[in-house]
């Protein structure tokens, strides 16, 4: 295997030139930053702004994003699912205990 360009940490992407002639490529993202300013957040206050009308919910990865869009179409673009779908990928997904550390503030969505 030969190294077209290869990021040794950090985020990005990195391409691979196989024996076989395929190219394959790693994309990835240090998420640590973003879990622990959720975490922060999430013990900061309510999530709601001054006025209530709105409220933070989650900060999530992009990186996760685009492995939530290979799970539900194939691809890597999870803003090509419609908008609809992408509501209720994120709301299954984020009232999960699974994916809590995505969580900015307490509730349901």
């Amino acid at each position: 295997m030969s190294i077209l360009r290869e990021k040794s940490k950090g985020d990005g992407d990195s391409y691979y030139f196989e024996s076989d002639g395929k190219m394959t490529i790693k994309t990835s993202q240090d998420v640590e930053p973003i879990l622990k300013r959720n975490k922060a957040l999430y013990n900061l206050n309510s999530g709601y702004s001054a006025g209530k009308e709105l409220k933070r919910v989650a900060s999530i990865p992009n990186i996760v994003l685009t492995i939530w869009a290979k799970e539900y179409d194939g691809s890597n673009n999870w803003y090509g699912i419609p908008q609809i779908e992408r509501k209720k990928i994120l709301k299954t997904k984020l009232n999960s205990s699974d994916f809590r550390y995505f969580r900015t503030a307490e509730g349901k969505i």
